[in-house]
């Protein structure tokens, strides 16, 4: 995890360990210890909210995302109904232009 958020920020190894001086010089390398646990302990309690949001939306929409998809498979079927249609009455158009071109072409000779 460290090495993508790294990655994020485009840090190499120079910065890092500047930072890592830094710090030692501002907060004494005894705090140190303490200050990464809260850090780590912070991290770990926003990651849980995150879950926990997570989860409480996917609970409150899964009956909304079952009716979208109800629906949308419902749509689809009217569509491909309509299409069939469509697609059938294009076939008895052509044949009628057809079977009049044939008609006319024979009625010509």
């Amino acid at each position: 995890m460290l090495g993508s958020v790294l990655l994020f920020l485009n840090m190499g190894g120079g910065e890092v360990f500047l930072i890592v001086i830094v710090m030692l010089m501002l907060f004494g390398s005894d705090k140190l210890p303490g200050i990464a646990k809260g850090l780590g302990k912070g991290l770990r309690e926003l990651n849980d909210a995150k879950e926990q949001i997570q989860s409480e939306i996917q609970k409150n929409t899964g009956g909304l995302a079952d009716e979208i998809k109800k629906h949308t498979s419902e749509i689809q079927s009217e569509i491909d109904k309509a299409n069939q249609s469509v697609k059938r009455q294009v076939t008895e158009v052509a044949q009628v232009v057809n079977d009049e071109g044939k008609s006319i072409t024979d009625t010509l000779k």
